[in-house]
């Protein structure tokens, strides 16, 4: 039975370059998923986008004195080069400055609106005296009155993950000037989660069993211990969505509430562009469908409880909107495996002091797959976890080159040359050669469960473990030796070694496609495992924006054991990875911070 599945991934603000931190806490973690359930023949949609309108982007293009059109459209052609050369899947990379996200989020709040689950109150918002104007979240900072972190934002402390009040905040500090702005009132709509509450809770309590604990500590147990109150959904800003009510001008939709509207806007976009306008409704209405949202920890409450109460609160009323005939509710979230923070060489990540490894810059000295594989195998998932050069160099060498590479590489490279391009026949197989088989055929079963629940790092290991599996195998049967005495027995063992490399190939296939390619060409496939990406560029009255878009039919792998035969013809063989020079790893450390 084919599953239909939403993998939604976080939405990267266009204000600075993607580092590895941002890489394993959403991004790659969202596409192996993807990529898995592509292989096992799922319908599969995955979407994501550059968040345009977020404070970052402004406080940025303040900075620089151009625009904040400008920094985002810079930005975002940036993640589109990043995603096309890590292979980072969607079939739908868009923005929110598009006319489709526009229409969606004005209508899902006036859906709000209507069904009686927004408020106007008047609120005190900072102000800065010196610029005369109201000062969005992001530029004010002080001290959490939670936790006595010193950076925390007016909106959110990104340490203990708190959402704040901003009139709370201590010692707050202009991020411009670094003058000290005051408290002003003026009007905004709240989002009444007061009123939803019990609705959020009933949706968290049946995720109790499967959710990460992180998740749930954040969501549900932040509810049981402060409950929930209205929060402000709009804001004076004059870069982002316009409120679509009269008398509001010069207000625009808070970044927060818009921005994760995006994964519904995305499919609903994605389906004009392959002429297919009601399709996004097969991910969105579908009984079945399970939507999965690939995001950090500071974002929990963002997916865990506001998207969730906007989902709640809006009903059928959107789908009224959309002037459906026979209007639906949509599908709330199925799971929300967020991940912890990545570090790097002990200490927290930082763009703006140069400490941190950026995506394009990483892949200008090292080839895609080791990246995927070190960000996988040290993927924060139950923990904050860190990247350690000396670290990614062993894993490289001990792991990517020594186990799995050298494997593929000296068992075809070996059958090259003695059998001259074709797959020899075994013959009868021995009682240890159908376990061999039989254990590798249970690493679809065993990887599989492991992706399905989201436990990448086991899944990657449980691949590599039967790698070394076939390594043993080659350690006693020899086929190097008895080459000399019994070409038959020797080509029995290359025989089943290269089945189990056939098989191995698709186990790593989510992990690491570009060297499972490759392989899939040495051994004489025709096609290919996974499909393309293409840029386009799209038109609207907001501009132009580029998009990028996977075309999953031109991939015919699936998630299944071998079927190489007897007689089939093959490649000679390359590398797939390289071995690492020592001297990378002080060569690297020197860099951070400079």
């Amino acid at each position: 039975m084919t599953d239909t599945i939403l993998v939604a991934i976080a939405w990267p603000y266009a204000n600075a370059e993607i580092h590895v931190g941002n890489l394993t806490g959403s991004h790659l973690p969202g596409d192996i998923f993807a990529r898995y359930h592509r292989l096992k023949g799922n319908r599969v949609l995955m979407v994501s986008g550059s968040d345009s309108h977020g404070t970052p982007i402004t406080v940025r293009a303040d900075a620089e004195n151009t625009t904040a059109f400008d920094v985002y459209q810079r930005y975002h052609a940036g993640f589109l080069d990043l995603f096309q050369q890590l292979g980072i899947t969607y079939d739908l990379f868009t923005s929110t400055h598009t006319e489709s996200h526009f229409d969606v989020a004005q209508k899902i709040f006036l859906a709000l609106n209507q069904n009686g689950f927004l408020y106007q109150e008047k609120q005190e918002q900072w102000y800065s005296s010196a610029q005369s104007r109201f000062l969005p979240d992001r530029y004010v900072e002080g001290t959490c009155y939670i936790c006595g972190y010193d950076n925390a934002r007016s909106d959110q402390c990104d340490k203990c993950g708190s959402l704040l009040e901003a009139g709370k905040l201590i010692d707050p500090k202009s991020k411009i000037d670094g003058s000290t702005p005051e408290l002003r009132e003026t009007t905004h709509f709240f989002l009444d989660l007061g009123k939803l509450e019990p609705n959020i809770v009933n949706f968290l309590k049946e995720k109790e069993s499967f959710w990460r604990p992180n998740v749930l500590k954040q969501s549900i147990g932040q509810i049981q211990t402060d409950g929930l109150r209205g929060r402000p959904i709009t804001r004076d800003l004059d870069w982002g969505i316009p409120i679509p009510l009269e008398g509001q001008s010069g207000k625009c939709l808070y970044v927060w509430f818009e921005a994760v509207i995006g994964y519904l806007s995305a499919a609903i976009e994605y389906a004009k562009l392959i002429n297919e306008p009601e399709l996004w409704k097969d991910w969105w209405m579908g009984q079945t469908t399970k939507s999965y949202y690939f995001i950090g920890k500071d974002n929990i409450p963002f997916h865990a409880i506001i998207w969730p109460a906007e989902l709640i609160g809006i009903s059928t009323t959107f789908d009224e909107m959309m002037n459906s005939e026979h209007p639906k509710t949509l599908v709330l979230p199925y799971d929300v495996p967020a991940n912890e923070f990545m570090n790097l060489e002990g200490k927290k990540i930082s763009g703006s002091r140069n400490w941190a490894v950026f995506g394009r810059d990483f892949l200008t000295r090292y080839d895609p797959d080791p990246l995927r594989y070190y960000l996988t195998v040290t993927m924060p998932e139950s923990r904050d976890t860190d990247w350690d050069w000396d670290d990614f160099y062993h894993r490289n060498n001990d792991e990517l080159v020594a186990t799995w590479g050298n494997l593929a590489n000296r068992v075809l490279s070996f059958a090259y040359k003695y059998w001259e391009g074709i797959v020899p026949d075994p013959g009868d197989l021995s009682e240890m050669d159908n376990q061999l088989i039989s254990n590798v055929e249970q690493g679809f079963d065993i990887v599989g469960r492991e992706i399905e629940s989201v436990h990448l790092r086991s899944a990657v290991q449980e691949a590599m473990r039967i790698a070394s599996e076939v390594n043993k195998y080659l350690d006693t049967t020899s086929p190097w030796l008895t080459i000399k005495t019994d070409k038959h027995i020797a080509g029995r063992a290359i025989y089943i070694a290269m089945k189990a490399i056939d098989s191995l190939k698709i186990l790593f296939a989510p992990f690491l496609p570009f060297t499972s390619e490759k392989l899939n060409e040495f051994l004489g496939y025709q096609g290919s495992l996974f499909g393309t990406q293409s840029l386009y560029t799209e038109k609207d009255n907001l501009g132009e924006h580029s998009v990028l878009r996977y075309h999953p039919e031109n991939g015919d792998g699936n998630w299944s054991p071998s079927k190489l035969k007897p007689g089939d013809r093959f490649l000679k063989p390359l590398p797939l990875f390289k071995k690492l020079d020592p001297a990378i790893v002080e060569e690297e450390r020197n860099k951070l911070g400079n």
